[in-house]
């Protein structure tokens, strides 16, 4: 009897696992938070519970028992999705003229997540968007799982947090499925909160905070009748420089804006050995975080004959990793502005123009989640702050759903029985009509 459960269960694992081609190269992500927010009335699945436990446990997942590096492919279609969003934010800023600061690995993410409840051509038109055509969703959640882990804490001095989470209303069902996939490859909290009480706001973005270092304390301001789900993804990233800029070295100089005009600013400096780059167009810096540098934030300067406007247009996946390949090590000295920003976008029309504007009408198949749902907005907020000890980011993108079908307002009706008229009692589990009449004199 044992044995025979026990080989169901290992049948049942095995049916489940995906494999996951190896690869050369990891994606980091700043900091954000993900929020989807379903919008309709009746239940998705009546015959299930959104709480739908998991086959594959956070034990004996085969992503845990060794490290799985992320396929090559599925890193480089991320990386074309990143630069051509930036580059569709870019158009809207065009002469730049505020600063931008987005993580579209946590917009990415969001979408991936969605993606694994789209069919048909919105599943298609999202494909080519995130550049995931030629990747089986299988791969695409598996890559997803194994890049999550490689950078999750790299390094003593980099604290790298991903989490990802489920809110559903109280009385709504979700595909079971759908709910599996964002436990065993997103590791996805589910929780089921009652949205009519004022103290569920606080309740997702209390969560959200805690998985932001407190960056980001609001991604839901309130919660509409009509809205039954949130799924939010959360990312945090801190870290130390390799080589910290030294406070005493740190004076104020202009630092000059797009039109011309300069401001007394603080300048961090410091000299040393660096990755650098060099053309005609610009100068390029990477600067290491933690022990062994794994990860960097790399600076890349415009010529004063150029600006960054020029840069932008040549910043794609191409060049980036042509780029990539030209650093060398090299003796110099760099000056970094020390700098906050925060930044809010609504990425609607970015995304449209991108490839999935079926995504947002009425034509939308998220069947895979839902009945009867098309996304309404995407949101996204992201901050950053650099100074002489390293970098703190974080990020919130939010993709709220909205129901596709029409409500027409209803008015209160009157009815007034004041002539003959037909009754009936009816058990209603069974469908039995126990008793019923006609009444013509009361």
């Amino acid at each position: 009897m044992i044995q025979q459960k026990f080989s169901g269960v290992r049948e049942s694992f095995l049916q489940r696992r995906y494999a996951v081609s190896l690869g050369r190269r990891y994606v980091l992500a700043a900091a954000s938070v993900v929020l989807l927010g379903v919008i309709g009335c009746s239940q998705v699945n009546g015959n299930s519970s959104a709480i739908a436990q998991p086959s594959l446990s956070q034990t004996d997942s085969p992503l845990q028992k060794k490290t799985v590096m992320p396929d090559t492919k599925f890193v480089d279609a991320n990386n074309r999705f990143g630069f051509k969003l930036f580059s569709e934010i870019g158009l809207q800023n065009t002469p730049p003229t505020k600063n931008i600061f987005v993580s579209p690995m946590s917009i990415g993410t969001a979408l991936a997540i969605a993606y694994n409840g789209a069919s048909g051509s919105t599943q298609q038109a999202m494909a080519k968007t995130l550049e995931f055509q030629g990747i089986s969703l299988p791969e695409i959640n598996s890559n997803y799982a194994a890049l999550n882990k490689l950078l999750s804490n790299p390094d003593a001095n980099v604290q790298l947090n991903i989490a990802n989470s489920l809110w559903v209303n109280q009385d709504i069902s979700l595909r079971p499925d759908f709910i599996q996939i964002t436990r065993d490859f997103y590791q996805a909290k589910v929780a089921n909160i009652d949205f009519q009480n004022v103290t569920s706001v606080n309740t997702i973005n209390d969560w959200v905070k805690d998985n932001t270092g407190g960056k980001i304390n609001k991604i839901v301001k309130q919660i509409a009748p009509n809205e039954v789900l949130f799924l939010i993804n959360a990312i945090y990233f801190k870290g130390k420089w390799s080589q910290e800029f030294a406070k005493s070295q740190t004076t104020t100089q202009p630092f000059y804006s797009v039109s011309g005009q300069q401001k007394q600013h603080p300048m961090m400096s410091q000299t040393g050995d660096y990755r650098y780059y060099e053309n005609d167009q610009f100068q390029a810096v990477s600067l290491p975080y933690g022990q062994d540098g794994r990860v960097s934030l790399y600076v890349f300067l415009p010529k004063q004959k150029s600006n960054l406007q020029v840069f932008q247009q040549n910043l794609n996946a191409e060049n980036w990793e042509k780029w990539m390949s030209q650093f060398n090590k090299r003796k110099g000295s760099i000056k970094l502005p020390r700098f906050q920003t925060d930044y809010e976008i609504t990425l609607n029309d970015a995304l449209k123009t991108l490839g999935m504007a079926e995504a947002f009408t009425n034509k939308a198949d998220f069947s895979g989640i839902g009945k009867n749902i098309a996304i309404s907005e995407v949101k996204h907020k992201a901050f950053v702050e650099v100074n002489e000890e390293g970098t703190e980011a974080s990020a919130a993108t939010s993709v709220g759903f909205r129901a596709t079908f029409a409500r027409q307002p209803q008015t209160p009706f009157k009815m007034i029985v004041d002539r003959p008229f037909f009754c009936a009692i009816r058990d209603n589990q069974t469908k039995s009509i126990l008793f019923m009449g006609a009444i013509v004199e009361p």
